[in-house]
């Protein structure tokens, strides 16, 4: 399995475009996906400069209806007529919204109704193909992100606090699994919990945003103190356990957690690629 960022917030290679989003390309040996499309095409800018052919992708995962993971949908369609889109139908089929630094929508408008044929809606778990799951059912075990009061979606007139009935998480393998996690919305250690695992299987690494978000003047979230607890079990339970992050997981919150995680965890970028 290799996978590659195709669009993230952060840039190391100024031939590179980068973007508050997040698209990362999959491949193994029987199928190519993408996981998100970012917020625009950027992704598809990318993807031509590091030689990656959209054609051929068999299957797209959106973790959540968000404008930053599914923005760059629309244009996907236009450039790859086959692919299967697994998504949510509650990540198309509602408005949703942002406080942070004023209030805004942050879900794209669009008519997906010429493509539906094409989409495979997810109401609580699927196994696509038998190496590939996802699902959306996750306990609430743990504290969830405390980023998460600065998101909503319409009900009526008026907004409720998003409560993430739009977000999968995906997992490849049949016994070493790559689970990707979207934003984490509902709490890295809650999704990780919730993954039922055969004796045999083992969660060998975890990619994406944890919604771990870098607290500022007048917008609090996690303490140091609750992003090394959060260190402290990750290490504990999935010592064995490779993690890798971006996108929503602020420069501070990783730099506490790799203190704590040291080699297992690294800072994924547009461009970053690996085998794994």
């Amino acid at each position: 399995m290799k996978i590659t960022v195709l669009a993230d917030n952060r840039k190391f290679d100024d031939t590179l475009e980068s973007e508050h989003g997040l698209c990362i390309y999959l491949e193994t040996e029987n199928y190519k996906c993408l996981l998100d499309t970012g917020a625009s095409d950027v992704f598809i800018t990318n993807a031509e400069k590091l030689g990656i052919d959209l054609n051929e992708v068999d299957f797209v995962f959106i973790s959540h209806g968000h404008a930053d993971h599914i923005g760059g949908l629309p244009e996907f369609l236009t450039v790859n007529v086959k692919a299967k889109i697994v998504l949510s139908e509650n990540a198309i089929n509602q408005s949703f919204f942002s406080t942070r630094n004023g209030l805004h929508p942050i879900n794209i408008d669009f008519d997906f109704s010429p493509y539906t044929e094409r989409f495979v809606f997810v109401d609580s778990e699927m196994v696509i193909r038998d190496e590939i799951r996802v699902f959306s059912a996750i306990e609430n075990k743990y504290p969830l992100p405390k980023a998460n009061a600065a998101l909503f979606k319409q009900r009526g007139n008026g907004l409720l606090s998003d409560d993430f009935n739009h977000e999968l998480v995906i997992s490849f393998g049949t016994d070493n699994l790559f689970v990707y996690t979207g934003c984490a919305h509902k709490g890295l250690l809650n999704i990780l919990s919730s993954i039922s695992l055969y004796p045999s299987q083992k969660i060998e690494t975890v990619m994406g945003g944890f919604h771990l978000v870098d607290s500022k003047s007048g917008q609090e979230f996690e303490t140091m103190g609750e992003i090394e607890n959060i260190g402290n079990e990750l290490k504990k339970i999935y010592s064995d356990t490779h993690f890798i992050t971006g996108h929503c997981s602020g420069d501070k919150a990783f730099k506490l957690l790799k203190a704590n995680l040291g080699e297992h965890i690294d800072l994924f970028y547009t461009g970053y690629t690996r085998d794994i």
